[in-house]
């Protein structure tokens, strides 16, 4: 079962990397490939006599014979390819029924009345409230209207009513499909609404009408979510504005977003952010003291009068308390992978004790991944998944030809020693002695098990959060126990004690999470604790890969000093800039907003970073991760283009968590960002036309605005940027006449509207013409007069622009504007990001007869998955 159930996780996985859903005659064919490789399998394998079930057909394949090498290798994998097949077949059939309901699009930005109940456990901000809505009925005419929609109640003019878990409403809502920002090295938001089984998002847009119905909705689901919400409103009252309360609700009932985000940095730049979550520690400690209490209580029933233990063993009553607890609390996690694979492994070995079988570890581990997929097939695209599994795999694989083996014979003579001994110094010795060496061998072991989750986990941490915490395993080794031993009861004791009593545990619970922050704080407090690397690509994780393998492989294992070898490329990676006098841009999908990332072969610039808090935090939840994941660790220049939101909220996020050499912006000497920027170490200048200067064989150039003070409002003082690649020269051949080959050229235009637009064509129009233009104003009706595409003459025009957002951009007759001109286009809400790399046609490639070359990149082309909406 082991060999079936990793093949079926290999099938799933690869369904997840398809670009579209296979047809019938590809499942069909599955089919046959996976009954084939059963025949197959029967045949090679059968003959073992352990296998009588297959004697039957083996014997009727058994003329053909083959080396026995052979076909236990054909057997196995057969074995492996029919997995395969099965799970590929299973997960795509999954994702056709799911995707078979979802939102029309002529239904997108309409208002349509909906009848349903709260489902789950609503998240609540300044801005309002954020929840899943459970469908009954809607008036629209819609054959199969989505069931699980995700809805936003917007705190204008009152915050939200409250919101029940299984209370009914009905609310006139305003809805789109399901679209989330596509970018490079970016986590896909889209697999996420898929994974909850949401085919449509939208927001409240008549709070006002909004009716609360009588009744609630019924179901075990609910009933958990009420008890969630109970909990949650406990601690809530209890600890109000404690700084770390957040971590306790988390650790009570898995709800994370009440963890303020200093708690989170931290956690993060230490790597013990897991211990947040209900992890599979939490739930096997719960079932584990649960057990032991449950089997306690069992064998003490003589107490009472009743001898419980003579009909019942006291050993089955523990297991099966301890299986019915971890349930308890994986349903008060709400069910996250973590907490799913916990769960399932201990209902494995509880029923693995019951039945009488003796079940290996991994194939515990092995039924819990298969029954985890089961479930849920878009498990493998969330970083728990991975990290929970190979935690524990790598713990097994580590700990495997390890056997802890007590020296008996050495134990009796001491024994017989402490025996013979006339005093007791002499026996409490020994005894100490003993405790002493036990101690030494439990350390021992919790060593090998943090080093192989340690070095098991980087590489996926490298790829999940370009980041490696180097004081890792340190705050680990004592965060792990503190959590564990002491925080973790703690918050338990307050979710089972009544009031006031629970008061009293959470508030211990979280003064030792105070001492733990102190503790983490003083060891996260130089720089060099947290490594940032590139997300790597497949070749190098893989290579990092069979280095964890071969790394924890068993004593013996040969050459195992040369494993970290196959880590350079994931450590030291390769320079991603272009090559000199090249530069690639790529604009990124913040939604309504603007942000683009200039690259030369050693700098790096920002023109502005999107959204802030204000409204979809981008900065924090795209650009950050996107520079990242990048490899960006430093800004040689932020350009914040003016103080509107779309283009300036994120910069507060980008200051935080990138170093920036210098920022020049568009914004009255008041706004907060010239001090942030200042105290965190960047030279202010404010933009300028005329300013000049040279990276890597690459000219940037400011053409707006005028130096002095700002006037206007913000769209008339816009940044507008000019990169430009230089000319190369070169000695012309004999024969010949010299020519210079021509400039490539981007223009970033920011906000900029037609009164800026024509003084720009006053000036000078040779200086505006361009190959690449990001569009002025997301292609507001306000910009992109005739007389400047026609002076730029772009070849590729790039609009960033939000999903059906409110203001209609870009603009229809705009966008037809530039389609009449046969630009190649890219928009973010139908493409994703964008990249364009730019290189002149060098010494080298005139030489060859070639020109100068611009590629441009779409993210929902090249990295297209099944789920993704255009």
């Amino acid at each position: 079962m082991r060999a079936w159930w990793c093949g079926f996780a290999l099938g799933v996985i690869a369904l997840q990397r398809q670009a579209a859903l296979p047809d019938w005659t590809v499942l069909c064919g599955l089919v046959l490939l996976a009954c084939a490789a059963v025949v197959v399998a029967v045949w090679d394998l059968g003959e073992d006599s352990r296998r009588p079930c297959a004697a039957t057909l083996a014997s009727l394949l058994h003329r053909i014979r083959f080396g026995r090498r052979v076909r236990f290798f054909a057997g196995w994998g057969a074995v492996w390819c029919a997995a395969m097949c099965v799970g590929f077949g299973y997960a795509a059939i999954r994702a056709d029924l799911r995707l078979a309901v979802s939102l029309p699009n002529e239904w997108e930005g309409r208002d349509i009345e909906v009848v349903g109940s709260i489902k789950g456990l609503p998240s609540r901000d300044e801005n309002g409230a954020r929840f899943l809505f459970d469908v009954e009925s809607a008036e629209a005419p819609i054959d199969a209207f989505p069931r699980v929609i995700q809805l936003s109640w917007i705190a204008e003019d009152a915050p939200p009513p409250l919101l029940e878990p299984g209370s009914r409403w009905r609310l006139t809502v305003r809805l789109k499909r399901p679209h989330g920002n596509a970018n490079f090295g970016v986590r896909d938001a889209e697999a996420t609404l898929l994974a909850r089984n949401v085919r449509a998002t939208g927001y409240v847009s008549a709070p006002a009408h909004a009716v609360r119905l009588p009744g609630r909705a019924r179901g075990v689901g609910v009933t958990v979510d009420g008890w969630r919400a109970a909990l949650r409103e406990r601690i809530d009252t209890v600890l109000t504005d404690a700084p770390h309360r957040g971590i306790v609700v988390a650790l009570a009932i898995g709800a994370q977003d009440e963890v303020s985000a200093a708690d989170w940095l931290l956690m993060r730049g230490t790597g013990t952010s897991h211990l947040v979550a209900i992890s599979g520690l939490h739930i096997g400690f719960v079932a584990g003291l649960a057990g032991w209490l449950a089997g306690a209580l069992w064998r003490r029933s003589g107490w009472i009068g009743r001898n419980w233990p003579l009909r019942l063993p006291a050993q089955v009553v523990a297991v099966t308390g301890g299986a019915l607890f971890a349930a308890l609390h994986a349903a008060l996690a709400g069910f996250n992978v973590p907490a799913q694979r916990a769960l399932w492994m201990v209902g494995v070995v509880a029923l693995a004790f019951i039945s009488g079988r003796n079940v290996a570890r991994s194939a515990v581990l092995a039924w819990a991944l298969g029954l985890v997929l089961i479930i849920d097939p878009w498990a493998v695209v969330s970083a728990g998944f991975w990290l929970s599994f190979c935690a524990v795999a790598a713990i097994l694989y580590a700990m495997s030809g390890r056997p802890h083996v007590q020296d008996h014979e050495q134990r009796r003579d001491e024994t017989a020693e402490d025996g013979a001994a006339a005093g007791r110094l002499s026996r409490l010795g020994s005894v100490l002695r003993r405790r002493l060496r036990d101690a030494g061998a439990r350390l021992r072991g919790a060593a090998q098990v943090q080093f192989a989750v340690t070095v098991a986990l980087a590489p996926l941490t490298v790829y999940w959060f370009a980041q490696i915490p180097l004081i890792g395993p340190l705050a680990n080794a004592f965060a792990i126990p503190w959590v564990s031993l002491l925080v973790t009861p703690a918050v338990l004791a307050g979710v089972a004690l009544p009031a006031p009593l629970d008061a009293y545990a959470w508030h211990a619970a979280h003064a030792l999470l105070a001492l733990l922050t102190v503790g983490l704080q003083a060891l996260s407090g130089p720089a060099w604790t947290l490594w940032r690397l590139p997300q790597p690509d497949p070749w190098t994780l893989a290579a990092a890969a069979v280095g964890v393998l071969w790394c924890l492989a068993p004593h013996g294992w040969p050459l195992r000093w040369a494993a970290p070898l196959t880590w350079l490329p994931l450590l030291i990676p390769a320079p991603s800039g272009p090559p000199h006098g090249s530069f690639r841009l790529t604009a990124l999908d913040v939604g309504q907003g603007t942000s683009v990332l200039v690259e030369t072969a050693h700098h790096t610039l920002l023109f502005d970073t999107g959204p802030g808090p204000e409204s979809t935090h981008a900065g924090e939840r795209v650009v950050v991760p996107f520079l990242q994941a990048h490899g960006v660790t430093a800004l040689d220049t932020l350009i914040v283009s003016h103080a509107d939101s779309d283009h300036s909220g994120g910069a507060p996020a980008v200051l935080e968590a990138i170093a920036v050499h210098q920022m020049v912006a568009a914004l009255a000497p008041s706004n907060a960002l010239w001090s942030n920027a200042k105290q965190r170490g960047a030279q202010t200048l404010p933009c300028a036309a005329g300013q000049r200067w040279q990276w890597d064989g690459v000219e940037f150039a400011m053409l707006w605005p005028d130096a002095g003070p700002l006037q206007g409002k913000p769209n008339a003082h816009c940044c507008v940027l000019r990169v430009s690649t230089l000319p190369v020269a070169a000695s012309p051949p004999p024969g010949r006449i010299h020519t210079v080959p021509p400039r490539m050229t981007a223009l970033l235009t920011a906000d900029i509207e037609a009164p800026v637009e024509r003084v720009l064509l006053a000036r000078d129009r040779k200086a505006l013409r361009a190959q690449v233009l990001v569009v002025p104003h997301h292609g507001s009706k306000t910009s992109s007069t005739e007389p400047f595409l026609d002076s730029i003459d772009p070849l590729i025009a790039l609009f960033q622009v939000g999903y059906r957002n409110r203001f209609h951009h870009p603009n229809a007759g705009v966008f037809e504007r530039y389609k009449a001109r046969r630009i190649e286009l890219g928009r973010s809400d139908t493409d994703g990001a964008v990249r364009i790399e730019v290189r002149p046609a060098g010494e080298t490639n005139r030489a060859a007869g070639s020109s100068a070359t611009v590629t441009l990149e779409r993210y929902r082309d090249t990295q297209r998955r099944y789920w993704m909406d255009r």
